[in-house]
């Protein structure tokens, strides 16, 4: 065990930071009008590698979780088609553009969650999850991610056919 977690659950936690800041470049770049093809690689394989590696812990019932995950596999399988089959052609640049930002917050909103179940000052500040700085933060995470996508919708040039 390392940090308390075992090697798969690490595994899992570092899919989903480096699919976090991969999308974050990819949303930086869409902000600044610059096509980061890489990076959107890198976001959409790792941001679906913690999909998968979300669905290999046991799961006895469905959770909060396992509905974030399976909205996540919808928007990705979007993102991906919009992106790769349409190549973000006309109405697909929006697709692709929503769909992955919508991936993008999701893994976000689980790390909020996280970050207040396993961060002792985070905790402490909500520790069931229904309190208002937890709320708050959520809050503002959605905020932010509606108005990065209007952004992004009016400065993300249109990609090549």
């Amino acid at each position: 065990m390392l940090f308390g977690m075992t090697a798969f659950t690490l595994f899992h936690v570092v899919l989903s930071l480096v699919g976090i800041l991969a999308g974050f470049v990819v949303l930086h770049g869409w902000l600044t009008a610059r096509r980061r093809e890489h990076w959107t690689e890198v976001f959409l394989i790792s941001t679906a590698a913690t999909v998968i590696t979300g669905f290999l812990f046991p799961i006895a019932t469905i959770t909060p979780a396992v509905g974030v995950g399976i909205a996540s596999t919808v928007v990705l399988v979007v993102a991906i088609f919009a992106r790769y089959w349409k190549h973000a052609a006309g109405h697909w640049r929006e697709t692709y553009i929503v769909s992955a930002l919508i991936a993008l917050y999701l893994n976000s909103f689980v790390l909020v969650v996280q970050a207040f179940q396993k961060v002792p000052a985070l905790n402490a500040l909500a520790p069931t999850g229904t309190e208002q700085p937890f709320a708050l933060a959520q809050g503002l995470l959605l905020v932010f991610f509606i108005f990065a996508g209007f952004r992004s919708l009016q400065r993300y040039p249109m990609l090549p056919a």
